[in-house]
């Protein structure tokens, strides 16, 4: 099943799961290959990051958290790789790409 997004990526459904776009969908193919043969371990798809908690006063809610969620985590030679396949940097991935650098001190691999 397809479906295109407005930066025209078509949503992809498999027996893997969803992903956001074919370019998604063949870089999970090629990381479980790599997993499969022990070169990475422990993947994982749509890893959620805090980066600002909710926002409280008196116990009400009153601004959501922000949130990154990563495609792709996996360990790499014993260091944590967050990795985003991208098409199109919108201003709000920069932005959320220089939070997980402060926050955490991750760089995210573009593919």
């Amino acid at each position: 099943m397809y479906r295109q997004s407005k930066y025209k990526a078509t949503k992809i459904t498999t027996e893997a799961g969803i992903f956001d776009s074919k370019k998604e969908y063949k870089r999970w193919l090629e990381l479980k290959a790599l997993e499969d043969r022990g070169e990475i371990q422990l993947l994982t798809r749509q890893v959620p990051f805090e980066l600002i908690p909710s926002q409280r006063i008196e116990g009400k809610v009153i601004e959501r958290a922000v949130t990154y969620k990563a495609d792709f985590v996996y360990m790499y030679k014993g260091s944590q790789v967050v990795e985003d396949v991208k098409g199109f940097k919108t201003p709000e991935y920069i932005i959320k790409r220089k939070m997980m650098l402060y926050r955490y001190g991750i760089r995210i691999q573009e593919v």
